[in-house]
């Protein structure tokens, strides 16, 4: 699978929307869509400066939030109920709330952080599975109610005609495809919802190779990706 990564310099035209954005400031976008956006923070500098608008932003309304009055004899109350408590062994630490964007000080491959980190290493730690006409899939073990995968796209190749039940966020990190919602390159982002219906198409010269989030089932037209459906989570 040749690896071109010139096309890491191309201009970024598709972003997060604010929404979108706010959502993942906030920790609240599921973890599978959170990684998609972190990897897009990653590659794309614009976005680096809007994450930090956005947190400064939730920071200044915390800051603002009225005060409580405790309750006379709450922190009494409090204590006496650590100190009741049987001891035990300490809970282990738990995971950041959000993949976190990490920008590298140069390229090291194809595979970005955080995304890096989720594969276990390079492109070549991927453990493909064919869909048909060359086209493969990868899942990436994430929690919540989003799933995440990788996706390989031939050149001049096509992913099946499909709608949407839900989100589904999908980052190209190589190459270039192409629908009815315009031409997305490295480090673009393309939000579908359920209004949208689309058949992604390679573009020819590089192989395509993505990573989408979606928390629904695709809407398939033609019966053998519905077929496939169970399979591959799709």
């Amino acid at each position: 699978m040749p690896l071109d990564l010139k096309s890491r310099g191309t201009a970024i035209s598709h972003h997060p929307t604010d929404a979108l954005m706010m959502e993942y400031a906030a920790g609240t976008l599921p973890e599978g869509f959170a990684l998609v956006v972190a990897t897009h923070i990653s590659m794309c500098d614009e976005c680096r400066a809007r994450l930090h608008a956005f947190e400064a932003v939730g920071g200044a309304l915390l800051d603002s939030a009225p005060t409580c009055e405790m309750g006379e004899g709450a922190l009494a109350r409090v204590m006496a109920g650590l100190d009741a408590r049987p001891a035990r062994s300490p809970a282990p630490v738990a995971p950041q709330s959000r993949p976190q964007p990490r920008p590298p000080a140069r390229p090291r491959g194809l595979l970005p952080e955080p995304l890096a980190g989720y594969v276990g290493g390079g492109i070549g730690s991927v453990r493909w599975k064919p869909l048909g006409l060359g086209v493969r899939t990868a899942v990436i073990p994430t929690g919540g109610s989003a799933t995440a995968r990788l996706l390989y796209i031939p050149a001049g190749e096509s992913v099946p005609d499909h709608g949407h039940r839900g989100r589904e966020l999908t980052l190209v990190l190589q190459g270039a495809f192409a629908d009815a919602e315009g031409r997305f390159g490295p480090g673009d982002i393309e939000c579908a919802g359920t209004e949208v219906e689309h058949t992604p198409v390679a573009e020819p010269g590089q192989d395509c190779i993505c990573l989408a989030a979606t928390d629904a089932l695709l809407r398939f037209r033609a019966l053998i990706p519905r077929l496939a459906q169970p399979l591959f989570r799709i």
